[in-house]
């Protein structure tokens, strides 16, 4: 499957993605991030108090964050790096502002530049 994210043909076939190195750290924390979800519907199925349960929802908030940081640090230090070393940055660095901004609930912004 062609993506978007293949370096504009510039070894792509070779490309890997830079989470990679992680993945095993990263498939951990979502595995702890899955059993949150379940402790947190156990306790909706309990009726347990609410502020207890605004609570677990803020930690799993915090560990789903905790995860995109990973994700985002991988991906500027990895597929941004690369993509610089192609000449294709512009495109890769639109991309992260465009998500970071929708991940803060900021519009993203327009095409048009100014």
């Amino acid at each position: 499957m062609t993506t978007s994210h293949d370096l504009g043909g510039h070894g792509a076939e070779t490309f890997r993605h830079s989470y990679s190195k992680d993945k095993a750290q990263l498939v951990r924390r979502l595995a702890r991030i899955e059993g949150q979800v379940r402790g947190i519907a156990r306790m909706i199925e309990r009726e347990e108090y609410c502020v207890d349960i605004l609570q677990q929802t803020s930690a799993l908030r915090a560990a789903v964050d905790s995860l995109a940081i990973l994700v985002l640090e991988d991906h500027v230090q990895g597929c941004v790096r690369t993509a610089a070393e192609h000449g294709d940055s512009e495109r890769y660095v639109e991309e992260v502002v465009d998500v970071v901004r929708r991940t803060l609930g900021r519009p993203v912004r327009g095409t048009a530049k100014g």
